[in-house]
This record gives C-alpha cells, structure tokens and sequence, in this order.
C-alpha cells in the first residue's frame, strides 16, 4: 500500500507558497498593522493622518497580497507566467505597503518632539520604519534579476527578520509598553529607562542580525555563481560556508542583544505588576 497525492511537485510547491505567503500576510502583516493603527495614534496622541488612506491601505492588501507567492519560486519547475505574475504582484505591493507605512509616520505630525522622552513611542516609530523597509526590500527581492542572487542565500533570512524582529516584534513590544500599565492601573511602567534601554539594545540587535545576513547572502550569491575559465564551479559549497562564519558570529551578537533586551522587559513588566499589587495591599480597608 502506498499513497499517491493529489497533486505534487510544481502544484504543491505553488500551494504552499500561496498559503505560506497569505500567513506572512494575514498573520503577520494584517494584525499587527492594526496594532499601529491604534497604538501609534493613543502613544502619540495624536489622530491617524488619513483614515481613508487606512482603508485603501486594508482593501488593497487583501486583494494583492495573496498573488505574490510565486516570488518565491523563481528559477524553478513553476510556469514561467506564475513566477512573473508573482513578480509583478509584488512589486505592486509595494504600493499599499508604503501607504500603511506614510500614515502611521504621518501621524506623528506635531508630535515628534515626543521621540526625545518617550521610548515606547520610539519602538512604534522604529518598527514602522523597519515595516517600511522590508516591504520595499520584498518586492526588490522578488524581480527575477535581482533573486537570481538572492534566491536560497542569507539575504532572505536577513530580509525576513528585518520584518520579524524589525517589525513584528517592535510594534508588539511598543504596543505592549503602551498597553500593560493601563491593564494593571499604573500612570506607567515600572522604569521608563529601562524601556530606552530595551530600545536600543532591540535595534542594535536587529540591525546587527539583518546586515551580517545580507553581507552573507550576497557573499553566497556571489560566490556561488563564480565560474572558472572552463565552466566549472570556483568555490565549493562548503568554502561559502566557511566565508560566511563572521556573519553569523555577528548576527549571534545581535540575537544575544535581543534576548538581553527581553530579559530587561520581562523584568521591568514583572515590576511594573509587582508594584500594583503592593499598593493595591497597602490601600486603606473600607469602612
């Protein structure tokens, strides 16, 4: 007995790529710009810059997004009209992407003097910028010419992260920051400097973690389709793997500043509702 699937090879790999490219757009796109569409505007105190801008950003997001998936199976067994598709897709997402990303900055119009004394407002404006990066990157990525040196290098993994880490990440942590005094009745965290410190040592880590990859990713590109005189191949693989081995000690600095970072904010979030419990002990009993 043996199964047989329904559909395989170039079919299954195209609907994988369209489910696995719909959850980095639904669940890790969608969510979390809503996420800064409210907690961007309450942390500055400001009003969105365009509500309208908001809805077209939304609509347009869900009626392109889901046709980019190819872009991740450039060169290979996928019809060469899905693949291009795909790419024209993409960069049209740029389009939207860019709009989301205006507005949040916008919004901070009148309100950037905040930057200075507000780290938490720091982590939202920071993961926008990061948001707005890695949606231009995406798209680059995705143009045939440019992904035959990227395509199964670090460069994607430094771009995904400029999104996780950059983005994602950022705007929960700042979202959180914002969210968890209110929950548990403080005016604010615990310590509004260890939030600077968290702060800094998020972004250094990311910026560490995404440079050390695309430096190793188009290292590996380029090493990868070096030829000799006679056709054969100048490098091994293993000799790529052995060129990239700085990156990836310093993408292990940037990870160890991020978990140093979260360590920091678990313990200031542990304070900030240690402190609410104290008081809440030590208020005076009813009559």
């Amino acid at each position: 007995m043996y199964s047989t699937s329904i559909y395989a090879g170039a079919v299954d790999a195209m609907v994988q790529w369209w489910y696995g490219h719909n959850a980095v757009g639904f669940f890790l796109t969608a969510g979390f710009l809503g996420m800064m569409y409210y907690f961007v505007p309450k942390q500055a105190e400001r009003p969105i810059y365009s509500y309208r801008l908001s809805i077209v950003h939304f609509w347009a997001l869900i009626m392109i997004y889901m046709w980019a998936g190819p872009h991740h199976l450039h060169y290979t067994a996928l019809p060469n009209w899905a693949q291009s598709l795909g790419m024209i897709m993409s960069i049209i997402l740029l389009a939207p992407s860019w709009g989301g990303m205006i507005n949040g900055m916008m919004t901070l119009s009148g309100a950037w003097h905040k930057l200075r004394t507000d780290p938490t407002l720091r982590f939202l404006v920071v993961a926008l910028s990061f948001y707005g990066m890695s949606t231009f990157e995406g798209p680059m990525m995705a143009i045939k010419t440019v992904n035959a040196l990227s395509h199964y290098t670090d460069w994607t993994i430094g771009h995904v992260h400029s999104g996780a880490l950059g983005w994602v990440a950022m705007i929960t942590i700042g979202s959180m920051y914002h969210l968890i005094p209110r929950v548990f009745g403080r005016t604010e965290m615990y310590s509004v400097n260890l939030i600077a410190v968290h702060f800094w040592l998020a972004t250094i880590g990311t910026v560490l973690y995404i440079a050390s990859m695309w430096v190793n990713g188009i290292l590996q590109g380029l090493m990868w389709r070096a030829i000799n005189p006679d056709g054969t191949l100048m490098y091994t693989f293993v000799e790529a793997v052995e060129a990239s081995a700085p990156g990836y000690f310093v993408r292990l600095i940037g990870g160890l500043f991020w978990v140093t970072g979260m360590l920091i904010m678990a313990f200031n979030v542990y304070m900030t509702v240690k402190r609410r419990e104290a008081i809440s002990h030590s208020a005076p009993q009813a009559a």
